[in-house]
């Protein structure tokens, strides 16, 4: 949850060469979260984008 109290639990998150995580961003539906990892994809680069639920407990 954020301040606002919107809830966005998809995360879209880019993985490198190395292994090493980053949070490209957080979305309401998993549906958007695909939309902007594809998006991301279509770019060419070698990174891997996926999308994966953040649990509330741990948000």
């Amino acid at each position: 949850m954020t301040d606002s109290g919107v809830v966005l639990p998809w995360l879209v998150i880019r993985e490198d060469d190395n292994g090493n995580r980053y949070r490209v961003g957080r979305y309401a539906t998993r549906a958007e979260a695909e939309q902007v990892a594809d998006r991301l994809d279509d770019r060419g680069h070698q990174q891997l984008y996926v999308v994966e639920r953040v649990d509330r407990a741990t948000a």
